[in-house]
């Protein structure tokens, strides 16, 4: 069974955090939601979020570590020394990690992103161009690169997207829940509605 590790962090994105907590929990997914540095966490819209534990040298063990955005969660992912040292192991080891909205600028510092294709909320990509210099920034709703196991995407709207792509890249069939969530019909359709 896999298991995916959701890092939050103050300032936090919550519904890019939650949506894929969410979807990847109603795949039969052991979704752990990971507290950066305690369990009890303020999201940028305020709205508290408790998790399961705390970042350790347990998020080694997941199948895939993703991070939400939201521009003071990002640089807080981004800043911690801890983390960063976890995730370049993760990344050695050749396992997954996934970061959307403004949290690619965590991998980008980290070393992850170089070589890879990537994507990220429009402005942070100064960023994670700085930092990774050798990226390839893309500017689609979400990327999977699966040479460097890395999925991105681009914001709120698009946090059903990377949930998906999560589970996609996982090898986790998605076409019922994304019939039951109604997910097909508003790919089909938010194009008429704009």
């Amino acid at each position: 069974m896999c298991k995916v590790a959701v890092v939050f962090a103050d300032g936090c994105e919550e519904v890019e955090g939650l949506s894929t907590v969410d979807v990847l929990r109603r795949l039969d997914v052991q979704t752990d939601m990971v507290g950066l540095n305690k369990k009890d966490i303020n999201g940028d819209h305020q709205i508290k979020l408790t998790c399961d534990k705390v970042v350790d040298d347990n998020l080694l063990d997941y199948d895939l570590v993703a991070f939400p955005g939201g521009k003071t969660g990002a640089e807080n992912l981004r800043d911690s020394s801890k983390l960063a040292e976890l995730m370049n192991k993760r990344h050695n080891e050749g396992k997954w990690d996934a970061a959307m909205c403004a949290a690619p600028i965590a991998l980008a510092r980290y070393g992850v992103l170089n070589d890879a294709d990537y994507t990220c909320y429009p402005g942070f990509d100064e960023q994670t161009k700085a930092d990774a210099p050798s990226g390839h920034f893309k500017e689609t709703i979400t990327v999977t690169d699966n040479e460097h196991k890395i999925i991105t995407s681009r914001g709120p709207a698009t946090a059903w997207a990377f949930a998906y792509a999560i589970a996609d890249a996982l090898g986790i069939d998605t076409k019922p829940l994304k019939e039951g969530m109604l997910y097909n019909f508003l790919a089909d359709n938010i194009k008429d509605s704009l």
